[in-house]
């Protein structure tokens, strides 16, 4: 079975974001994959600010991307970027950690205005620890993730349709690799 870790860049764990997380990973299980999460805003603070790849939480993290075959990348656009807590994490994911890896990046932000926060921000981080398969990615804006009365986040039909379609190209793909590699 292949396996798709979800790297969590949100600082905080009740963001809107997670209900695109949460639909991703049902889309996905739904579809047969193993699927892991990484919470970012979980893992010690003092081991990601002084970088210790030694870490327990650290180690285990950087082993469900290396045992990874597909990985997503999530995070809200703080100051036309993705957050600094994603980026303390990237910073110790070995040099070449999404090498053979099918990445897709999830983005949420307050407007259209930075669209291109993944290509421009993201994509040469991923680049630089070996990401060769990126694919285009989601950016969602927050009025497609509202809480309702119940305070449950509900997605705009428009986003699930643009999940939907991305989610499809990840499984097709990672299950194509996955057959790939066992048929070696």
């Amino acid at each position: 079975m292949a396996k798709i870790v979800v790297i969590n860049g949100t600082p905080s764990l009740v963001s809107r974001i997670n209900a695109v997380i949460e639909y991703a990973e049902g889309d996905l299980r739904e579809r047969g994959f193993e699927v892991e999460r990484i919470n970012i805003a979980e893992l010690p603070a003092e081991d990601l600010i002084h970088t210790r790849f030694e870490s327990e939480a650290i180690v285990k993290a950087n082993g469900l991307v290396a045992e990874a075959d597909a990985v997503i990348v999530v995070s809200p656009v703080y100051k036309a970027s993705y957050t600094g807590v994603l980026k303390t994490f990237l910073d110790l994911v070995p040099q070449k950690g999404l090498a053979g890896k099918i990445v897709l990046p999830l983005f949420m932000g307050g407007s259209l205005a930075h669209l291109l926060a993944i290509d421009y921000a993201l994509k040469p981080v991923l680049s630089v620890l070996g990401a060769r398969h990126i694919l285009g990615g989601v950016y969602a804006v927050d009025s497609q993730a509202v809480r309702n009365d119940q305070g449950v986040v509900e997605l705009a039909e428009e986003l699930k349709l643009r999940l939907n379609s991305v989610l499809e190209e990840l499984a097709d793909e990672t299950a194509y690799k996955a057959a790939r590699k066992s048929g070696e």
